[in-house]
């Protein structure tokens, strides 16, 4: 017995050493006082602040490389900078977490919760920096918001179980501290926290409406894929090899963006510079600033268009492919819009683009060429699909046979032709999405990488998505999870009926511990009284 005491000692002394920085446990069990309770409960959101963010910043993960991009065109410094994200975020989340477990076992071993002021600047400095990253969220990069909504769509039954099943474990400590506490307020203060919160997780199912909540045979067909630039994750986006890596993923649309050069011909190149994607800084140093339409097809064809997706490694992909694709990689040159339509004659899919820039005051003789490169080039015009909304009547009396898709909301279908609309994924509800299905208005979505993104709007019912990891999305043969709804709500119900049975139980089984103790203490208090009677007589 004495060796079991000494080993728990042992621990509580180290759970002590890295919680409040002492050496010796008080024998004495002395209470937290109300200063640092409230910091264990400061603790507490602060652990929740940080998973909070963890979570959006894995959603985000979906559009990262955009917000590469975009730091990369404001620095011209290419870093992956989700691994510093998610790395420093790891360490907060890890921090704060082992903190609050460190507290919980202090408490289980009645040890009083005596926070070090270093771990108190910490948390402040925590609380500090994850602030500042929400608010740039909401600054510059707002849309993301939407993003995680969805996501509590595809991960709300899941996320509701498991916030169930934390709050039931929760329930031993908070039982303890409640019956040890000696302020009343703060009993109360705890256990309408604490009950509040778990009544809230019971009910949460109320407000969760996912679309994979649908039996199997009601499952819409899966989303076509269209290729964003190609197979960026593969290959360089918009050379050839991309698309030809796209068509290999079985993608039914390649998506790009076309420039035209100096003198009239038509291009693939997404950037208004041409910095990031090619070696223009070796070849042309004294034009590297230059905008791209200010070379000409001569000049262009001189720049190396493949080796910086070595270099860069704008996707991790980028690390994993084979010595035969290193050669084919370093050979890629700047691909002009003529030799795109022909390797698309050649595999049998459509094309989709932007025409950049969009503000250009040369526009309407960009969208002239394009057209007239396209209709010289004998394809088949159903196959391509034709984006730019300006100049769209024009078009539409030089190549009738364009197919025309839109980039806006709210289209009317009064005709019954068949309609299409090309989106951001965050602008279209899972409900609106129906709505133009039954109106014959067929859906694109883009940029969807995620498999749980890919999933949501696969059980919503949209047409395609256009996606830089066809390579993944093509080996998905099912959402990732798909459940009936009368199965969710019977799990929801054995779930939170196993979570207060577990909760009373533990509640009344501490509160029989907490008789016990102070009937054994006062019986004690006798024995010692009668023995000290005897010895004083």
């Amino acid at each position: 017995m004495a060796k079991n005491g000494g080993c728990c000692n042992m621990c509580a002394t180290c759970l002590l050493c890295l919680y409040s920085c002492r050496w010796s446990c008080s024998k004495k069990g002395l209470a937290t006082s109300k200063c640092d309770c409230a910091w264990f409960f400061f603790l507490f959101c602060v652990c929740l602040f940080t998973l909070a963010w963890l979570y959006v910043a894995l959603v985000t993960l979906n559009d990262f490389h955009n917000l590469n991009e975009f730091i990369f065109h404001k620095t011209e410094w290419w870093l992956d900078w989700s691994v510093v994200m998610l790395s420093g975020t790891a360490t907060l989340v890890t921090y704060s977490s082992l903190l609050l477990v460190l507290a919980v076992c202090l408490q289980l071993c009645h040890q009083p919760l005596k926070l070090h002021w270093v771990h108190k600047g910490l948390l402040i400095l925590t609380v500090l920096v994850i602030a500042a990253a929400f608010v740039g969220l909401e600054i510059q990069w707002a849309e993301q918001w939407e993003s995680a909504r969805i996501s509590l769509q595809a991960m709300g039954p899941f996320l509701h179980i498991g916030a169930v099943v934390g709050m039931t474990l929760l329930a031993w400590p908070v039982a303890d501290c409640f019956y040890r506490s000696s302020y009343a307020a703060l009993r109360f203060l705890l256990l309408v926290f604490y009950l509040g919160a778990v009544l809230a997780l019971y009910l949460a199912p109320l407000g969760i409406d996912s679309p994979c909540l649908l039996a199997h045979s009601q499952l819409p067909i899966k989303p076509a894929l269209f290729g964003h630039r190609g197979a960026p994750m593969l290959a360089p986006e918009n050379t050839l090899m991309s698309f030809q890596k796209a068509a290999n993923c079985g993608v039914s649309v390649w998506e790009t963006d076309v420039l035209v050069s100096a003198d009239g011909v038509p291009f693939l190149m997404h950037d208004e510079k041409l910095i990031r994607t090619t070696d223009v800084q070796e070849v042309f140093p004294a034009l590297a600033q230059a905008n791209t339409t200010s070379f000409n097809w001569t000049q262009l064809q001189q720049l190396d268009a493949g080796t910086w997706f070595l270099q860069k490694r704008p996707f991790p992909t980028a690390n994993r492919i084979s010595s035969e694709d290193r050669a084919l990689v370093r050979a890629q040159r700047i691909l002009s819009l003529k030799q795109l339509l022909e390797e698309t004659k050649k595999h049998n899919v459509s094309i989709m683009f932007d025409l950049r820039p969009e503000k250009d005051p040369e526009y309407e003789h960009l969208v002239n060429v394009t057209v007239e490169t396209i209709l010289q080039s004998d394809i088949a015009p159903e196959l391509v699909l034709w984006l730019p909304d300006e100049f769209r009547e024009q078009v539409k009396q030089q190549a009738p046979g364009f197919r025309q898709i839109y980039g806006r909301k709210r289209l009317s279908n009064e005709t019954g032709e068949e309609l299409r609309v090309n989106l951001p994924y965050q602008n279209l509800s899972s409900t609106e999405i129906r709505e133009y299905r039954r109106d014959n208005i067929s859906v694109n979505l883009y940029v969807v990488n995620a498999p749980w993104l890919f999933s949501i709007l696969w059980c919503a019912g949209v047409t395609s998505v256009t996606t830089n990891a066809c390579q993944v999305l093509q080996g998905m043969e099912r959402p990732l999870w798909l459940l009936p709804r009368t199965t969710y709500q019977m799990i929801w119900i054995v779930t939170d009926c196993v979570s207060f049975l577990l909760i009373a139980w533990a509640f009344l089984l501490l509160k029989r511990w907490s008789r016990r103790k102070e009937s054994a203490g006062s019986d004690s208090d006798v024995l010692l009284t009668k023995i000290h009677s005897l010895l004083t007589e």
